[in-house]
């Protein structure tokens, strides 16, 4: 029976009505960043664009090839070295709600970390409304199952007719201990479900991340703090598995990065970024791995260089507006 997922045969391409602009803090950096998300056109996808450095410099797809940096969150790059962080919440919500093109124009280094979760984002998303384009939804349709695998963690790909996730993630003698999630991915889920999750750490591992430079602009107000088995936000949890529940939307904003929506079922066992994309390496690495979902002929080599690493089809940043 068919599931009413992001994914539809036939249906068609959404972008923003109007733009998204939101000012806030970078959870990594600490900086002030101003953003702004433009409706896209048919057929571009999602592109980031720097707008503090040199023209045409800081233009970066969101493709899976194009992923630099998975320590702590996940970092897109181009060949001029310009990079854009802590993309997956953004990243998440726009695939979640059923966005498939738009630019993302900051004025810095890293997105926005809001709450530390996506609901932000949707909540802007629907006010700025979504529009439905002429161009038919393509997808990628896993065909077999691709595994990586990090000692005991894991995350694999089997085929499915929709879009499906199942989470689970270990860590004992902390109040996150073990949870399980699995879910079949519609907007309804994203926004009911995995939206409101936020993004979580460990007391232990505040100092030595700060001293390597790292979650500068993170606060209570934005992370979910354990210490050992307390929660130490005041305001507690918004779910008692908002941690998986939070692994889950990190997965959905990696996974967009293979450009498409796609048609499988993704598996993660103590899984994380570095992982995540491991695994869209691994997909398209293999040809009979996967295969393009409502393209026409015409459209289907471009997306295919599109897609791969090794033959890349660039579209102009001005093509890429809608309007």
């Amino acid at each position: 029976m068919h599931r009413d997922t992001v994914i539809k045969a036939m249906d068609k391409q959404r972008t923003l009505r109007e733009s998204i602009d939101y000012v806030g803090i970078g959870l990594h950096t600490g900086r002030r960043v101003s953003l702004r998300v433009y409706p896209g056109q048919p057929d571009t996808g999602i592109w980031f664009v720097r707008k503090d450095v040199g023209q045409g410099q800081g233009v970066i797809p969101a493709l899976w090839h194009r992923v630099v940096e998975t320590r702590m969150c996940t970092v897109l790059g181009n060949e001029h070295r310009i990079t854009i962080a802590t993309v997956e919440h953004l990243l998440a919500a726009l695939r979640g709600c059923g966005i498939d093109n738009a630019v993302i124009e900051v004025d810095g280094p890293e997105i926005p970390i809001m709450d530390g979760s996506a609901e932000p984002w949707v909540e802007l998303i629907d006010q700025a409304g979504m529009v439905t384009q002429t161009a038919c939804r393509h997808a990628i349709r896993i065909n077999k199952r691709v595994v990586v695998r990090d000692g005991d963690k894991y995350a694999a790909l089997t085929p499915d007719d929709g879009s499906r996730y199942t989470v689970q993630i270990e860590f004992p003698g902390t109040a996150v201990g073990t949870q399980w999630l699995s879910v079949d991915m519609t907007p309804d889920c994203f926004r009911h479900v995995v939206a409101r999750a936020r993004t979580f750490g460990f007391s232990e591992d505040i100092a030595p991340l700060r001293r390597a430079g790292l979650i500068r602009g993170s606060s209570l107000k934005n992370v979910v703090l354990v210490d050992n088995n307390i929660v130490v936000n005041d305001d507690g949890l918004r779910y008692d598995d908002e941690f998986v529940r939070h692994k889950v939307l990190d997965a959905v904003g990696d996974l967009s990065l293979g450009g498409l929506p796609i048609m499988g079922h993704f598996h993660g066992h103590k899984n994380g970024h570095q992982i995540n994309n491991a695994l869209l390496k691994a997909v398209f690495r293999d040809q009979e791995a996967w295969s393009l979902e409502d393209v026409d002929e015409n459209a289907r080599t471009v997306w295919q260089k599109k897609l791969s690493w090794r033959e890349q089809t660039e579209i102009p940043l001005e093509a890429t507006l809608a309007g």
